[in-house]
């Protein structure tokens, strides 16, 4: 659940790529959250207006990175 504590790191439309990013993320224990879901999912999944946003708890923003830099996964759609 997101508070104020979490910080977004990436924009994502691509669920596939979401799938595995969460994947990613539970392995290294790391609290996510995905935002705008609904927003996105409402307009289509390639809308392009609205995409999801990943946070993750501001103390684990490096970790987070590092991990998703060496699995090419840092960057944004």
């Amino acid at each position: 659940m997101p508070n104020n504590s979490m910080k977004d790191i990436l924009t994502i439309t691509d669920p596939v790529r979401i799938s595995f990013i969460e994947a990613l993320l539970k392995d290294a224990r790391i609290r996510y959250a995905i935002r705008d879901a609904h927003m996105s999912d409402l307009l289509g999944q390639h809308n392009g207006l609205f995409p999801k946003r990943l946070a993750v708890d501001a103390d684990d923003a490096m970790q987070a990175e590092r991990i998703l830099r060496q699995a090419e996964q840092w960057y944004d759609e």
